[in-house]
């Protein structure tokens, strides 16, 4: 496998409050993108708050990545992050409210598992088709979900930024899990809203296969900023047929 991740503040905001990470292992990955949010500083505490405790946890993993079972390590991983949040949340007047976004997957040479919380996403791609495996814990995320709003008039509704769940905001959240064989697809991208909010899955999906990667993240965060950049812009790629290599970010 071969990874790249980056981040970028966009063209409008002050401050990022995403972050990302890849973390690699003997025999796999984990990877990890967060959008925080809560008013000034209390998101970018709260992104950086789950990519920290991600990577502690991650390092005390003592058995090889393909032997644990990823569905549970994750869902327990992320309650415990998520419980962090909470408490420092709670503990600190300046912190009230924050919260963010989480999608964070282990990717082996066999299988990948995805869990979630929040409208960050995961995709997977191959030479002719994509997959969207989360789903926005959204206001218009539900309402498509529910046939009440079409996927297009979601792009431009008023409150499409407006989040039903998100990390750090309550106890013991758990987080959705998808998990699979790698089958036919070769790339999985997870990426922040400010990302998918300015390109289109289509898009998305030619621009990852036509475009050389060592230029792809920068490619798509140029785009997004030319388009507006209102907001943060995160992804990661991971490419499923390369050995592991080197991160960008």
């Amino acid at each position: 496998m071969r990874y790249v991740y980056q981040t970028d503040k966009g063209k409008v905001r002050e401050l990022n409050e995403d972050a990302v990470a890849v973390f690699p292992g003997d025999t796999g990955l984990l990877a990890v993108v967060a959008d925080g949010m809560g008013g000034h500083k209390a998101g970018d505490v709260a992104s950086n708050l789950t990519i920290e405790q991600f990577e502690k946890l991650w390092s005390n993993v003592d058995s090889p990545i393909n032997e644990i079972d990823t569905q549970k390590w994750l869902t327990d991983s992320i309650k415990q992050v998520n419980n962090i949040v909470y408490e420092k949340a709670q503990a600190e007047d300046a912190y009230q409210g924050m919260g963010t976004t989480v999608v964070a997957a282990i990717c082996t040479e066999r299988e990948l598992t995805v869990a979630h919380i929040g409208d960050s996403r995961a995709y997977l791609f191959n030479q002719t088709n994509w997959k969207q495996v989360t789903n926005d814990h959204s206001l218009v995320g539900e309402l498509v979900r529910t046939g009440q709003l079409s996927e297009e008039d979601a792009q431009v509704h008023p409150k499409r930024n407006m989040i039903l769940k998100a990390l750090g905001t309550e106890f013991d959240l758990a987080p959705d899990i998808y998990r699979s064989d790698w089958n036919d697809f070769e790339q999985l991208l997870i990426c922040s809203d400010g990302l998918t909010n300015k390109i289109s899955d289509e898009e998305l999906h030619e621009l990852i296969l036509t475009t050389p990667k060592e230029d792809i993240s920068q490619t798509l965060i140029d785009i997004a900023n030319e388009r507006g950049g209102e907001d943060n812009i995160t992804l990661t790629i991971i490419s499923h047929q390369e050995k592991v290599g080197e991160s960008s970010c």
